[in-house]
């Protein structure tokens, strides 16, 4: 009998403790520092609730490490279904917390099953491309990818949770390329997304993209239907933008869109824009080593706003200063490092998918949440994977871990089981 155990990377959790602790050290800090006693009683109780959350992510972490590997390929399906059904059941039954219609509550406990739903979609994606088929038929399965993130992603933008819905929207690019897809096959089914964003930024810039796409794909491919169908999906998705997504998207929501080009300007500085201009004066603040622990006067100011979740960087930005967040970024360059070493290893495309999966998860995330509070990117609100407060964020991306390293782990076992 193989001793499986020996296989586990005590390094990724030993990364996954530090980011875990740099975390609760920031949370504490914004909700016990030296004006806690003005918070609401429901905030100075997050450090408590997140504690138990970790408690609670390293059970299901451990339930995870003894499953067998065959286990997630059968489950793949099923889960990703029972992911989209909990979202429609949030959809309409969930209450509505900070305007978005994501959560579920069971007795006391309210979950995120938009968070829960990354694992189901991870998951499902990496068995479909793990096919046979799947490299017979590139560009079928290739838009079957797409279809099967896209369900779960249009049902969180119902939710008004457009931020979440952009982390699955970028797992295509990530997914398709990782799995062997000729690049130009990716850049084909990406391109809609670019245009799109383009045409809510500055909608000439969309046009010239969409031109420019459809030339490199004919220079590429040398056949002038993948170009004209190019050219189709980027203009016919600009126009589409330009007309429907102002009457669905609210004034707020493009505000944010556009406000990180220039935040500080007259109309965002003090309404969509004051949560960078406020993250930035806070991380340049915080010089090489930072003002101390709870010492942080943006933080403890109450400045910035949601700092224990979308802005936790910034705490530790302004407390720990650039060394703090040196630490922090290379502890998760480290950890992505080891979720890319073990996909390559791995003999089975599940596996590697898995793998692929997770760490584009974790990668959007940390570059995205980075970006907001340093500024070079727009305000979605994007938690960064276990630092930022909320239960269900932590329970799902610790799985998510967990579930490459049990693949790993197990790795000779999961190759004999074919496609």
């Amino acid at each position: 009998m193989r001793i499986w155990y020996r296989n586990l990377d005590v390094t990724v959790i030993a990364a996954w403790i530090v980011l875990v602790l740099f975390g609760l050290i920031a949370i504490y800090s914004t909700t016990h520092g030296p004006k806690a006693e003005f918070l609401l009683d429901s905030v100075r109780q997050n450090f408590d609730r997140q504690l138990l959350w970790v408690g609670i992510s390293l059970v299901a972490a451990t339930v995870i490490f003894l499953l067998p590997v065959r286990f997630y390929q059968n489950a793949a399906f099923p889960a990703y279904i029972l992911c989209l059904v909990l979202l429609v059941a949030a959809l309409m039954f969930g209450p509505s917390i900070n305007g978005a219609r994501s959560w579920l509550r069971f007795g006391g406990v309210g979950l995120q099953v938009s968070e829960l739903a990354k694992v189901g979609t991870v998951l499902a994606v990496a068995q479909l491309l793990a096919s046979r088929r799947a490299q017979k038929a590139p560009l079928r399965f290739g838009f079957l990818v797409v279809l099967l993130i896209l369900i779960p992603a249009s049902i969180i933008v119902l939710q008004n949770d457009t931020g979440t819905a952009l982390v699955f929207l970028a797992l295509i690019p990530l997914m398709l390329f990782w799995s062997g897809f000729p690049f130009a096959t990716v850049v084909l089914i990406v391109s809609p997304a670019v245009a799109g964003y383009l045409a809510l930024v500055f909608r000439p810039a969309a046009f010239v993209f969409s031109l420019l796409v459809t030339v490199w794909l004919f220079l590429q491919t040398r056949e002038r239907y993948i170009a004209a169908f190019a050219f189709l999906l980027t203009a016919g998705t600009t126009a589409l933008i330009s007309l429907v997504l102002p009457r669905v998207l609210s004034e707020y929501q493009i505000a944010r869109i556009l406000s990180f080009t220039n935040p500080e300007a007259e109309e965002y500085r003090y309404t969509v824009g004051f949560h960078l201009v406020q993250s930035k004066a806070a991380i340049g603040s915080g010089g090489l080593t930072g003002k101390g622990f709870m010492q942080g006067t943006q933080t403890q100011g109450d400045y910035i706003p949601e700092q224990s979740t979308d802005f936790v960087f910034s705490v530790i930005g302004e407390e720990f200063g650039f060394v703090g967040s040196l630490i922090v970024l290379l502890v998760f360059s480290y950890l992505l490092i080891r979720i890319i070493a073990a996909g390559v290893q791995m003999k089975h495309p599940f596996g590697v998918m898995a793998a692929a999966g997770a760490s584009g998860i974790f990668l959007v995330h940390l570059f995205v949440n980075v970006g907001m509070a340093t500024g070079i990117l727009p305000v979605i609100g994007i938690p960064l994977p276990f630092l930022s407060y909320g239960g269900s964020a932590l329970l799902a991306n610790t799985m998510m871990l967990a579930v490459v390293l049990n693949l790993y782990m197990r790795r000779d076992d999961l190759s004999i089981y074919g496609y």
